[in-house]
């Protein structure tokens, strides 16, 4: 066998042969953007059912249970003190304090500034965010210098057999 090399190994004129020239641009302007498209209306579609469920809790619309938790005895806690608990899940820190013969309030004490703990100051009759100095109400909750603009939220309370349980959050209201 005579070896030729004056000749392409192909019997093509040319060495362009392994270039697709009619599908060069397999993704064009038009098909990115459709594609783009689609995925943001998957993406779209697939967040609505989070979406429903942040707003049905926003707008107050659901209806939360909470359980009734045992706080403490009533001859345990005396005027002027307070008790600390955890309410309603076991890492969501709530405060109670006894601030007359037959009053009692309870928060949840993470402050509405920045979430620092809020602390009971007997001396003062109020509580108190280190954090920032900012200084609640200890009959409504409500801020009364610093930092914080909206109250504390309160736990609703009940006095049943000697004893003062917990039996909700009362959701803040603007």
């Amino acid at each position: 066998m005579k070896q030729d090399n004056n000749h392409s190994p192909f019997k093509e004129d040319n060495y362009t042969h392994n270039i697709r020239k009619n599908e060069e641009r397999r993704l064009d302007r038009r098909g990115f953007m459709k594609t783009l498209v689609g995925a943001a209306g998957v993406f779209a579609v697939s967040t609505l059912p989070w979406g429903a469920l942040a707003a049905k809790e926003l707008t107050g619309l659901s209806k939360k249970s909470y359980p009734q938790l045992k706080i403490t005895d009533i001859s345990s806690l005396k005027i002027g003190d307070a008790a600390q608990f955890a309410y309603p899940g076991e890492h969501d820190s709530a405060l109670l304090i006894r601030l007359g013969e037959n009053e009692y309030r309870a928060y949840q004490n993470a402050c509405t500034h920045l979430k620092c703990p809020v602390f009971w100051s007997k001396e003062k009759d109020e509580m108190v965010c280190p954090c920032h100095h900012g200084i609640f109400d200890a009959r409504t909750g409500a801020p009364t210098a610093g930092p914080p603009k909206r109250p504390l939220p309160e736990v609703l309370l009940k006095q049943e057999n000697g004893a003062i349980y917990a039996t909700g959050v009362k959701r803040y209201e603007a």
